[in-house]
């Protein structure tokens, strides 16, 4: 088959699942599904062909990355459980103050918490940031409102354990240690920068008080209607964990929008409960595994016992079970386990939709997409970079899927790093920037800050869909320099 027709096909099918998603309304990872068998048979792989392709290619990325998204979600929901983001974000304040704490804010976001799924991180966070912002001054809202959209978005495509960042790696072969190494490299400045740059303009006349923020009586009187108790009145409370999805919570656990768990964001530290260090202390130990790993690989050292333990599925695991210990040391057996069947929930979708990711791309790969791209695309040129970002970036205008979009990206380049010689992370760092381009009224994200943090809609697209764009050129700015020396 020609290259123009490969190459069409190919654009054919990304359009149709773009169609299918956001007009038809058909679920994402139905989408990815029927997309790959579209363009399998479209370019003569056969039925027989395709459809192994498909399995082979869920198979494939599932062996990758399935565990070891399952460790950090479930990780993450134990987290929740015992409030410790609350606690974090209050020490944060105290430490750094006003002038600091949204750079802080936003680090902690963007790296430390990734474990924790996006909606219930924002929904931990967003009310403690309202608390905080009135300390800021004048700006204080747009500030804190900005850092956190950054944040969250930066953390879950370039961040170990954010769930893109890990279906990324296993996408295209990165080993999760060196993905978490150069993911830090290039977030750490990317957040920094962003935040510094907005923070420029919303106090030099962008962001206007009077417009951009809601009145006391306007916030109260969103969050009613955002929150309405299934079955019951809006802002009707329920004893903690209660009530279904769709509804907020009083108490100790708060629902918001669909999220189809309690997020607990207040109560006081009780008599029993440990040190944040300590609250932390196992997560933290599993990424220091998994990046010690990676660096005594890269210096050719090897030792079963060091090998075994900083294997991100062991480390991870490690992880899980020091956090379990401490949440049952901290909130009891059952709770722990209440947190573990929300996590296990949470984790099935995420699973799929990576899956139907990883068959798209093993289609796409199968298909010869890769050697038409390899003959226009050099180890040394910064064209599959930009590309791949270009692609993710439209895909995400498109589609308003952070995570469907680069996993897309990635999958059409994926094929082109191993014939030309250019690092995979590379790739899996530029689609991760790109997919953060223009975040929109189609994203669950940019309705969450625009309700808990008391904007309006013109100043969530300043704080969020600016705010955003900005950090995707910046990550991508980081990621060609960083392709200069790796």
């Amino acid at each position: 088959m020609a290259d123009w027709m490969i190459l069409t096909i190919t654009a054919v099918a990304i359009l149709a699942i773009v169609v299918m998603i956001v007009r038809l309304r058909i679920n994402p990872a139905v989408s990815l599904v029927v997309g790959a068998a579209g363009l399998g048979l479209a370019t003569g792989m056969g039925a027989g062909g395709t459809t192994d392709t498909i399995m082979q290619g869920f198979g494939d990325i599932m062996l990758e990355v399935g565990l070891l998204i399952a460790w950090g979600v479930l990780m993450g929901s134990i987290l929740n459980e015992m409030g410790a983001i609350r606690r974090l974000v209050d020490s944060l304040l105290r430490v750094f103050g006003p002038r600091g704490v949204p750079y802080a804010f936003g680090l902690t976001i963007g790296t430390l918490l990734q474990s924790i799924f996006l909606d219930v991180l924002l929904v931990m966070s967003a009310p403690l940031a309202r608390r905080m912002a009135p300390a800021l001054g004048t700006y204080g809202t747009a500030r804190m409102a900005t850092a956190m959209a950054i944040s969250l978005e930066c953390g879950i495509v370039l961040m170990v354990p954010g769930v893109a960042a890990v279906a990324l790696a296993g996408l295209l072969s990165v080993p999760l240690g060196e993905m978490l190494i150069f993911g830090l490299i290039v977030i750490v400045p990317t957040i920094l920068i962003s935040i510094f740059v907005m923070t420029f303009f919303i106090t030099r006349g962008l962001w206007k008080v009077d417009q951009d923020e809601q009145t006391d009586e306007e916030f109260a009187a969103a969050a009613a209607e955002s929150s309405p108790v299934d079955g019951t009145a809006s802002g009707t409370s329920q004893p903690a964990g209660s009530g279904k999805a769709g509804s907020l919570v009083d108490g100790r656990g708060t629902r918001v929008g669909l999220l189809p768990h309690d997020v607990r964001t207040s109560g006081g530290r009780a008599a029993n409960e440990p040190s944040l260090v300590l609250l932390f202390a196992p997560m933290l130990l599993a990424l220091a595994l998994i990046a010690v790993g990676s660096i005594l690989k890269m210096m050719d050292f090897s030792s079963p016992v060091v090998d075994f333990v900083s294997s991100p599925v062991i480390a991870l695991l490690i992880g899980l079970l020091g956090t379990s210990y401490v949440g049952r040391f901290t909130i009891g057996r059952k709770r722990v386990e209440a947190a573990v069947v929300n996590g296990f929930r949470e984790s099935g979708q995420i699973l799929i939709l990576t899956g139907a990711g990883g068959s798209l791309a093993a289609v796409v790969a199968t298909s010869g997409m890769g050697d038409i791209l390899g003959k226009y695309f050099t180890a040394n040129s910064f064209a599959p970079l930009i590309t791949v970002w270009i692609i993710a970036a439209v895909l995400h205008i498109a589609v308003g899927s952070v995570s469907i979009s680069a996993i897309t990206a990635a999958g059409i380049l994926a094929p082109v790093a191993s014939q030309i010689g250019l690092n995979p992370v590379l790739i899996a760092l530029a689609a991760g920037a790109g997919s953060l381009f223009v975040v929109h009224v189609t994203s669950n994200t940019f309705w969450l800050l625009q309700s808990m943090l008391g904007q309006t809609t013109k100043g969530t697209l300043k704080s969020c869909t600016l705010g955003v764009s900005l950090a995707s050129v910046v990550a991508l700015g980081c990621t060609l320099v960083l392709g200069i020396f790796i």
